[in-house]
């Protein structure tokens, strides 16, 4: 498959807009400021185009749902903090094309009519934060961003907010709190931020690849790009794989393409061989599968079908040498210490689902320590502002529903099997 998100991944100076303009870059979105804003909205709805942040909702859909009104002011935040554990995609985009995800974002807020944007990038990204700050530098010096942009009367600032490597910023209305200089807590919904959104204005929030994806879609058409992948999930998608494969990294594949092409053809297999024991379909908040799963086709329906998620598409494998209790116990504490607080049950239920795997993995278990958990998922799923330990409980239902006899064994025997 031709490359359209990683294109420039492998050249040096792709991040200069120089070079980025000699390859074509701007023209999408030279090419959009001739068009109707309502149009480029109906062409990305007809691309089929799902948000690449993990909820896989439309894109088009989300922007129709801003008030047409001119004289209120409308914003677009990139959601470029990518806090997940083994997720790095985005940053790639950041780190070596940063000029297709400003172009992706000036075509996206002429559609829908934003007068400025945020990229919400997570402070640990300073390499990719200076990129991007440097490539807006850019885009304002050849009249791509600022007032009356290319003569055709449409304004349009853009700006940068580090955080400081919260996981929660990446909920969407957290991540507003931020820019606003508040406490990055989830925000009650409704309002939602189509409606009031960054200082109470219609605020549209996208990821950083969903992003990218605009340019090729006004430059190819949506029956382009909708005929890439499965009808209900199509396009281009960025899988960073990670763990026990010989070549680990950033591949852009149809969606849809299954896991195991994914594992033994692009990443090279196995890295020893010891065989495939798990694997985690889009970062660590999804449920885990096991080899039986492996010709599921990675897109966000067929994955949900299988009990998991597309997620963030970092995909973790693991092989027969990995302690599935282990692992249950580090994504635990890392949900556990990124809890914001807000929520009861996410605030006191994720540290004690913490303390029992941790007793399970150091040889302390007691007897009923793995129904425990089970009710403890039950009590804390459903029960909080955001999807924080929605994912928590998730992966680790996963982990037991899966590999219950393990746990099972840390109770019992005070031991791994592994």
């Amino acid at each position: 498959m031709e490359k359209i998100l990683l294109k420039n991944l492998n050249n040096p100076d792709a991040h200069k807009i120089d070079v980025y303009i000699k390859g074509g870059g701007y023209k999408a979105f030279e090419a959009a400021l001739k068009l109707q804003p309502d149009n480029i909205i109906q062409m990305v709805k007809d691309s089929g185009l799902r948000g690449r942040g993990g909820a896989g909702f439309s894109t088009g859909l989300k922007w129709s749902f801003i008030p047409k009104d001119p004289t209120i002011k409308k914003y677009l935040c990139c959601n470029a903090d990518e806090g997940e554990p083994d997720t790095f995609k985005d940053r790639g985009i950041m780190d070596w094309d940063p000029h297709l995800l400003i172009e992706g974002m000036l075509i996206s807020s002429y559609a829908f009519g934003a007068s400025a944007s945020y990229v919400y990038i997570r402070g640990e990204f300073a390499f990719g934060a200076k990129r991007v700050q440097a490539a807006i530098n850019e885009a304002y010096a050849k009249r791509f961003l600022g007032k009356n942009i290319l003569g055709t009367g449409f304004n349009h600032d853009m700006y940068i907010h580090c955080g400081f490597g919260a996981y929660i910023c990446g909920e969407e209305t957290a991540l507003l709190e931020s820019i606003e200089g508040l406490r990055a807590q989830p925000r009650k919904k409704p309002p939602f931020p189509a409606l009031a959104g960054l200082y109470g204005k219609p605020t549209v929030i996208n990821n950083v690849e969903t992003l990218a994806c605009i340019p090729a879609i006004i430059e190819r058409g949506p029956k382009w790009f909708s005929s890439i992948g499965p009808e209900k999930s199509p396009g281009p998608k960025i899988f960073g794989v990670s763990g026990h494969v010989k070549k680990p990294g950033l591949y852009e594949l149809p969606m849809g393409t299954t896991l195991r092409d994914l594992i033994y053809n692009h990443c090279g297999g196995m890295l020893t061989a010891k065989p495939l024991k798990a694997v985690i379909p889009g970062g660590v908040s999804a449920p885990m599968f096991t080899a039986k799963d492996l010709d599921t086709p990675l897109d966000f329906d067929s994955v949900a079908a299988k009990g998991s998620m597309l997620g963030s598409g970092a995909v973790i494998v693991m092989d027969e040498s990995t302690c599935i209790v282990k692992m249950a116990h580090i994504i635990n504490r890392f949900f556990s210490h990124e809890s914001c607080g807000k929520c009861t049950p996410c605030r006191d239920g994720s540290p004690w689902v913490t303390n029992i795997l941790s007793r399970l993995e150091h040889g302390d278990g007691r007897p009923g320590d793995v129904e425990l958990l089970e009710s403890l998922c039950t009590n804390i799923f459903g029960r909080t502002f955001c999807p924080l330990a929605d994912g928590a409980v998730m992966a680790l239902r996963g982990a037991m529903k899966n590999f219950r006899e393990e746990f099972l064994y840390h109770e019992k025997h005070k031991r791994c099997m592994v």
